[in-house]
C-alpha cells in the first residue's frame, strides 16, 4: 500500500504514566511514542488502531484528540489510549526499549518538540 502524507501519533497513558518507546537504531535510535503512517484507502483512526496493534500488541480504540500538527509537510493526527494497571506493551521490530514515566519526564526523554507539546497539553 502507498504511504500517504499523514500520519498518527498515539499517547499512550497508564494511570499517570505515559508510555515512551525507544526507536531501534535502523530507525534512528531516539525515543518516541507509538507512531506511524497512515497508508491509501484508511482513515487516521483506522491507521491509530493498526499502529498500536502492531508497535504493542494492544487492540483498542484509540480517542481521537482535538489537535494535530504539521511536521515536515507531514499531517499528524493525534489520538489517546488508556491502558489497564498492569499492562505491558509487546514491542515490535521497531522498538528496543520502553518506559513508563511521569508526564514531565516522558516530555523531557521524547525526541521531536511537537509530541512534547501534545504531552505538555494533556
Amino acid at each position: 500500500m502507498t504511504r500517504l502524507p499523514i500520519e498518527v501519533f498515539i499517547v499512550v497513558r497508564r494511570g499517570e504514566e505515559y508510555l515512551v518507546t525507544h526507536r531501534v537504531p535502523e530507525a534512528g535510535a531516539y525515543w518516541h511514542g507509538i507512531a506511524g503512517g497512515v497508508e491509501e484507502g484508511e482513515s487516521p483512526e483506522e491507521a491509530a488502531v493498526r499502529e498500536l496493534h502492531e508497535e504493542t500488541g494492544l487492540e483498542a480504540v484509540p480517542t481521537p484528540l482535538p489537535s494535530t500538527f504539521v511536521y515536515l509537510e507531514i499531517t499528524v493526527h493525534t489520538f489517546l489510549v488508556d491502558v489497564p494497571a498492569g499492562w505491558e506493551p509487546e514491542l515490535n521490530e521497531e522498538h528496543d526499549e520502553y518506559r513508563w514515566l511521569p508526564r514531565d519526564e516522558a516530555v523531557e526523554l521524547l525526541h521531536w518538540p511537537e509530541p512534547k507539546e501534545l504531552l505538555r497539553a494533556l
